[in-house]
């Protein structure tokens, strides 16, 4: 959350809501989860603009 701005931003976003620690947590890994599975599928380098994108 401190070095990826997608995630951040996710983590900002959860806070505000009233999330908890843990669920912002596992929603930042699942988020890279599927960051990584995007990037291994379509063989392209990781964008954060795109990865801002809901």
């Amino acid at each position: 959350m401190t070095h990826n701005s997608a995630i951040k931003a996710l983590s900002d976003r959860l806070r505000a809501r009233g999330k908890s620690g843990k669920q912002i947590i596992f929603a930042a890994m699942r988020k890279l989860l599927h960051i990584a599975y995007g990037v291994l599928k379509s063989g392209e380098c990781f964008d954060a603009q795109r990865a801002l994108a809901h």
